[in-house]
């Protein structure tokens, strides 16, 4: 206390004596894949090792570019009355997603993140499911993870195996509560099998494990650019033979048609698995508006379109035997809105009355990670009255403010959500005798207005 010398009023400001909850972040993605290298300062040190990255100078910093394609075939027409014809393709795309994933990812919206490197690429180009799991086991170690993502995983050889891993991912986030996993639809090479019914026929698990993950379809088609070495870029000339041979050799031949050539390569649609740009999308809502906002009805930046159109018949079937409990959430094009937008926002459990949406499950992880959090300052305080005050007082301060920003449904706090703790409430004296100190907190969620419906009258005037 001062010293005063003289009579009158003074003021002193005191620091607030309640503790605060601050909410953790919600969207930093774990990447598990392949990379060019692992390498912080030796070579392979960052193998199977987390990295925390915030963009794509960091990526190529410790884990290089893009696996170049060497199946790139482009044709000179020069019969053509009208014009010279340029056609580029690409006969068997590397199947090493991760580069440019990683820039949709960024491209959408994405910031943190961490990138676990499980090898490089290989001249067989074979994704093991084996080697990604190796990968999941280290993201386990990592707290501030709240999403889990595979961006290889599409070219894992079976549906079987890609399935299991992501298993395995919604067994990681049922058991530490605080993550949600991001899959797309296992897309089989041979065009008669039923791809949905595949995966509404896999065993997740049950609703408490799936409500951990959501599932995207179809695949898109991206702007995002291949990379390609010159001297493995096929040119075969028609009408002019003198044309055939690399896209090196072209530029000493004819550079008018080398650089009709190198356009003609980045107007080819690449297409990609649409989770990582999914899942940036998620960060740029959460920073937006707030993870309680579904991550649906925007678009998707540098998409083309999706791989197949839907209608709204098509996307009804998708999902319209709610006996096998699986949501699949769809890419759309719709004229004047977008090439390609999030038109769905339920998770594995989309049946499921209490887990059924992705914001709510999210939002559920974020409160009781921070909550947790928080409160660890009061293990080993006495267990009683003034310790429950003040947790109680904390929690409470927490959620009015997510009252405030929408997070919570009602007019009042007391309708949005409850906290109760205390012997004869939560704790009966056995369970202090135990040392245990139990929180029972509910909050009512707001949820999407998924199903908007007018209803229209035709009104008749009636004359006198």
């Amino acid at each position: 206390m001062r010293d005063y010398k003289t009579p009158g009023v003074y003021i002193e400001e005191i620091p607030k004596l309640t503790p605060s909850i601050a909410s953790v972040e919600t969207a930093i993605p774990a990447f598990i894949g392949y990379t060019q290298k692992a390498q912080l300062k030796e070579s392979s040190d960052l193998l199977l090792k987390p990295k925390r990255i915030t963009s794509m100078l960091d990526y190529e910093s410790y884990f290089g570019g893009p696996d170049p394609e060497t199946t790139i075939t482009v044709t000179i027409d020069t019969t053509q009355t009208s014009k010279v014809d340029v056609q580029a393709n690409v006969a068997i795309p590397s199947n090493y997603l991760m580069y440019y994933s990683m820039q949709m990812f960024f491209i959408n919206g994405g910031g943190l993140c961490y990138i676990v490197s499980v090898g490089g690429y290989t001249d067989d180009g074979v994704i093991r499911e084996s080697e990604l799991s190796k990968g999941l086991i280290e993201v386990a170690k990592e707290d501030e993870v709240t999403l889990i993502l595979f961006p290889d995983g599409l070219n894992i050889t079976s549906a079987g195996y890609y399935y299991a891993l992501y298993k395995e991912a919604l067994d990681q986030c049922f058991l530490l509560k605080d993550r949600f996993a991001v899959m797309d639809v296992w897309i089989d090479p041979d065009t008669t099998i039923d791809n949905i019914k595949v995966l509404h026929d896999f065993d997740f698990g049950p609703v408490d494990t799936m409500k951990y993950g959501a599932v995207y379809y179809p695949k898109i088609f991206t702007s995002i650019d291949y990379a390609f070495d010159k001297n493995l870029v096929t040119i075969v000339g028609i009408g002019d033979a003198t044309l055939s041979g690399t896209l090196d050799e072209l530029k000493s031949k004819n550079n008018s048609f080398y650089c009709m050539v190198l356009n003609a390569i980045t107007n080819i649609e690449m297409i990609l698995p649409a989770s990582c740009a999914v899942v940036g999308k998620y960060a740029q809502v959460d920073s937006a508006r707030g993870v309680w906002k579904a991550p649906v009805n925007v678009g998707i930046d540098f998409a083309i379109k999706p791989s197949i159109t839907l209608t709204d018949h098509a996307q009804a079937l998708l999902n319209g035997d709610t006996k096998l409990g699986k949501y699949i959430n769809v890419i759309r094009s719709f004229p004047s809105r977008g090439p390609a937008l999030i038109w769905g926002a339920r998770t594995l459990a989309g049946y499921d009355n209490e887990w059924r949406y992705i914001p709510v499950r999210r939002f559920f992880n974020m409160a009781e990670k921070s909550i947790k959090n928080a409160t660890k300052q009061f293990v080993f305080e006495p267990n009683d009255r003034n310790t429950w005050v003040r947790v109680k007082s904390m929690t409470e301060n927490y959620l009015t403010k997510q009252w405030k920003a929408g997070a919570l449904m009602g007019i009042s706090t007391k309708e949005a959500f409850y906290v109760h703790v205390g012997l004869g409430e939560t704790m009966t004296e056995l369970d202090i005798r135990k040392d245990h100190m139990i929180v029972e907190i509910g909050m009512a969620m707001v949820r999407p207005a998924e199903f908007i419906i007018f209803r229209f009258m035709h009104k008749m005037l009636c004359k006198s």
